[in-house]
């Protein structure tokens, strides 16, 4: 391996995270894009297709396509994040992968990121309520795709996993989280501030009221943000993952142990005829 594996800092692992993505910036931004797409042409299309009338008409013509969007953008989104977790362990185990070969591998898993994702969200986000414990479970579940896919594990095995990894180390996820979340707001805002300028508007909401240009405009940049920054926090955590196997489990040495023993299997003459 021309990366060893080792502990990693903080710095080191947001330094790890920015260099995988810099070096396979097209891989990540490709597999982030395509599924998003769908939910792009999906908003677009309520964009183009809502009727003129009355402010409360074109309000109830919007509802649908609004949840529609967020159907479309949980289940785009977990399919997205679980070949970037496929990819990202590739990349960073020196193994070639592709955007196809990362799809292809966690084709199986699909259903369950789904069914995962919602539990989590589900269980997190009711918490929310409270505030702090929403974040906890949040922080305390942020390896759970990872485990579902890397390690096969089922649902609650998977939630049971990630709360077993990032025991004694979820400060540090909580920071690199908030570190995300507002480099995601910051890189669309920087994106719709010029589209708000142009229309003439302060915001996304009286947006809403204007020419539909503007609007599938402002859709297209919020797109563009958040496929240039969604892939991070994914990168990041599933670094933390390997980091955190490496410090609890000696992963490092497994898998050179695993290296070693394929080495002279690999090496091995062939037997003609035998």
């Amino acid at each position: 391996m021309t990366t060893p594996l080792r502990p990693l800092s903080t710095g080191e692992l947001l330094d790890r995270t920015f260099s995988l993505y810099r070096s396979h910036f097209g891989l990540f931004l490709a597999i982030y894009a395509l599924p998003h797409l769908f939910v792009l042409a999906f908003q677009c299309l309520g964009v183009a297709l809502e009727p003129s009338g009355t402010q409360l008409a074109n309000l109830l013509a919007r509802l649908p396509w609004f949840y529609g969007a967020i159907v479309l953008t949980w289940i785009f989104g977990a399919i997205s994040q679980a070949a970037t977790v496929m990819a990202v362990s590739q990349v960073h185990l020196d193994r070639s992968t592709s955007v196809i070969d990362a799809y292809s591998r966690v084709k199986k898993h699909l259903l369950g990121v789904l069914g995962l994702s919602f539990m989590v969200g589900l269980a997190a986000g009711a918490c929310l309520i409270l505030i702090v414990p929403g974040i906890m479970l949040f922080v305390m579940w942020s390896l759970s795709v990872q485990a579902k896919v890397l390690e096969d594990k089922g649902v609650f095995d998977a939630m049971t996993r990630s709360s077993d990894l990032t025991r004694g180390r979820r400060w540090r996820i909580f920071v690199i989280w908030i570190l995300f979340f507002l480099l995601a707001i910051v890189v669309s805002q920087l994106l719709q501030w010029p589209i708000n300028l142009a229309a003439g508007v302060s915001g996304s909401l009286v947006l809403q009221r204007v020419s539909p240009i503007w609007q599938i405009a402002s859709l297209a940049a919020t797109f563009i943000s958040e496929c240039l920054v969604g892939p991070l926090a994914t990168i990041a955590f599933s670094l933390i993952y390997y980091d955190e196997r490496v410090r609890k489990e000696a992963f490092d040495l497994q898998l050179m142990m695993m290296t070693l023993d394929a080495q002279p299997a690999a090496n091995s003459p062939v037997q003609v005829g035998a």
